[in-house]
């Protein structure tokens, strides 16, 4: 975690804000600590095969394809793994033969980078194949001449290298499920926090604290994406690391809560804005709504549970359940535009939160109509 980042945790949330977000970098740190061993491992084998078959004493190539090979598979699916390996290959090809004819300097740089680019663009359009050839032809041109020379070995080393990082890859997974898991909280806390501090905008009229939770709202989308990103990993693991296959399941299991998240976020960044609006036109709301938001807040944090326990989801239910039932009772009283507004979304959003707990859309929808009905057991749906 950042300095500057540690003092913006202070500045806007003091030591609770401060304490997520060392959660969270040690999370990250859970997550990454078995790709970085793969890393070190696939290196230091790249390097030693490469001095065995290719007789080269210092192959640093085949060590650097690895290392960036193993970070595409760690990161991203099987095919961007093998556009980056494929990239490194065309990158040091092209660069070795145009700096036979033209040597190297600052202009034959741009020139050797420009065009392994374009070369690798006629090869193949994909942006992590033609930027690793731009890369790779950089490495190349950058290195002196005088010691190094222009090597036909670097083509086979690049190859060596990405072979050997697929390998320990697929032979020695990360967990697809773990990643998930990590990936998932951050979500859940953004989401949770938004709905908090609107909720505690409206007791307090403060104006700052629901532009805040309004902003917050808007920031959860990148840890949505990075959540998607960790599941298409994460399948693409279990699909070809026969060792992961058991982990296809519990990986279907938190896609269909991502998808449905993905709504409640969006639900909840139109209910960020109509607390906005309630407390510039209004102040201070002393009625049931805040607590509604409240209950939305619970029934997110509950989420992380019946994620790990997909047999439990009684406390996501009652919590989103309460808060459509608590906003609604409103409208019995106040059935003005504003109050109209943040019930709708709040109703929404529980709609969301019961289909992210394994609710249908009939059946979560039968749930709000009828809410002191009993609920059906959980069960799997796309909306």
């Amino acid at each position: 975690m950042a300095i500057s980042d540690v003092t913006e945790a202070v500045r806007r949330g003091g030591p609770t804000a401060l304490r997520r977000g060392l959660d969270r970098a040690l999370g990250r740190l859970r997550a990454g600590i078995w790709p970085v061993a793969q890393t070190a491992v696939a290196a230091a084998l790249a390097w030693s095969m490469a001095v065995v078959v290719l007789g080269n004493d210092r192959p640093f190539v085949a060590a650097i394809a690895a290392v960036i090979s193993i970070g595409a598979v760690a990161g991203q699916t099987l095919k961007r793994a093998i556009e980056w390996t494929l990239g490194v290959a065309v990158g040091l090809t092209v660069a070795d033969l145009i700096m036979l004819a033209i040597g190297t300097g600052p202009v034959q740089i741009g020139v050797i980078v420009g065009l392994a680019m374009a070369v690798a663009l006629l090869i193949r359009g994909g942006i992590m194949f033609w930027t690793e050839a731009g890369v790779s032809a950089l490495l190349v041109a950058g290195l002196d001449p005088m010691t190094s020379g222009v090597s036909p070995d670097r083509l086979l080393e690049a190859l060596m290298g990405g072979g050997v990082a697929l390998a320990v890859s697929a032979a020695f997974p990360s967990n697809p499920s773990l990643r998930a898991k990590l990936a998932t909280q951050p979500v859940l806390d953004d989401l949770a926090t938004a709905l908090r501090d609107s909720s505690a905008a409206l007791i307090g009229g403060d104006i700052d604290l629901a532009e805040q939770a309004l902003s917050e709202a808007r920031c959860v989308d990148a840890s949505v994406a990075r959540l998607r990103e960790e599941l298409d990993g994460g399948y693409q693991i279990a699909r070809f690391a026969p060792p992961r296959r058991r982990h296809l399941g519990p990986l279907a299991h938190y896609a269909t809560a991502a998808d449905q998240l993905d709504f409640a976020v969006r639900d909840t960044r139109v209910l960020a804005r109509a607390a906005v609006t309630m407390v510039r036109e209004r102040g201070a709301s002393d009625g049931q709504l805040p607590e509604a938001i409240l209950g939305l807040a619970l029934a997110v944090e509950a989420l992380a549970g019946y994620l790990e326990r997909p047999d439990f989801p009684v406390d996501v239910r009652h919590f989103a359940l309460g808060a459509a039932e608590e906003a609604t009772a409103t409208l019995r009283t106040n059935n003005d535009l504003e109050s109209s507004a943040l019930v709708a979304q709040i109703r929404s959003t529980a709609l969301d939160l019961l289909q992210a707990a394994g609710m249908g859309p009939a059946e979560a929808l039968e749930a709000l109509r009828n809410p002191h009905e009993p609920a059906s057991e959980p069960s799997v749906a796309v909306r």
